[in-house]
């Protein structure tokens, strides 16, 4: 199923995208897709859907982030072996943690505001994981798979000067408002069958700057589940970014970093796709 959220910031209706490319609204079954209802809801969905019980939705414009008001969105750091070494950064031995805000999160296709006094705003396409269930130490990796809701598309938008040159705390350049577009859609696990076989492209103003594949990862989903766990407690409808493949501004010489005015495009093989303008 292709979960969304659909109207008026702030006023946002829960839907369900049909194969048919209809929408669906679900708001007879669910005040919101929020972690209550991810934790508890989607068999309830997926029978009324199968059912035809849900309405048709008209006249729909902008679309938001398919999940409302997470709990935490954790981000993981030079995880794609191509993007460390174009940053110059050592290969990790274990996953690089940060956070950021959580109302960083907005629509797919809302403008990114470039903080004032920003020279180096940046993107990075990401495959976004959002759990339906608890990890609280969880014993191995093998146990993270039956967490996840779904997969969304993230960009990881970031102020490298912020994160890098301002005393080294990576959440100061990642956590301006609106630095995580999320979206379109919330795609549920069962549709995606092997999330570690993925292509993640992204382009600015036409231009390809970013062309990787899942597989690639250094850290496997289920095993950023599993080491997460262990440091702190995870809960439905939380976030997880899982890093980006090489093509960012940063690791690019000569690359322009973004700015007002320029249109960043992203897609993940069947996740949809987002499209931002800078402002």
């Amino acid at each position: 199923m292709k979960l969304l959220r659909v109207g008026p910031e702030g006023a946002e209706r829960p839907a369900i995208l049909a194969e048919d490319g209809t929408l669906l609204d679900l708001s007879g079954v669910t005040r919101d897709i929020d972690p209550a209802f991810l934790a508890t809801g989607l068999d309830d969905l997926r029978a009324a859907y199968e059912a035809g019980e849900l309405p048709r939705i008209q006249n729909t414009k902008r679309v938001g982030a398919p999940v409302a008001r997470p709990g935490k969105v954790v981000c993981i750091g030079l995880n794609y072996r191509d993007h460390a070494e174009e940053t110059g950064a050592e290969i990790p031995d274990e996953p690089i943690i940060f956070m950021k805000a959580v109302n960083t999160v907005v629509g797919p296709d809302d403008d990114v505001l470039i903080p004032r006094g920003s020279t180096k705003t940046d993107y990075e396409v990401e495959l976004a994981v959002v759990l339906k269930g608890r990890a609280r130490y969880l014993d191995s990796p093998d146990e993270a798979r039956a967490l996840i809701a779904g997969y969304a598309i993230a960009n990881d938008v970031s102020e490298r000067e912020y994160q890098l040159e301002r005393g080294g705390t990576w959440d100061k350049g990642k956590s301006c408002e609106t630095f995580n577009p999320l979206g379109p859609h919330l795609v549920t696990a069962d549709e995606v069958p092997d999330p570690q076989n993925l292509g993640l492209r992204l382009w600015v103003n036409g231009e390809l700057r970013q062309d990787g594949n899942t597989k690639n990862m250094i850290f496997g989903i289920d095993h950023l589940i599993w080491y997460l766990s262990q440091f702190m407690v995870l809960d439905p409808g939380d976030v997880i970014n899982t890093g980006t493949p090489a093509g960012v501004a940063m690791g690019r010489p000569g690359t322009s970093y973004l700015r007002t005015g320029d249109v960043v495009e992203l897609e993940i093989d069947g996740l949809g796709r987002q499209r931002q303008r800078l402002a």
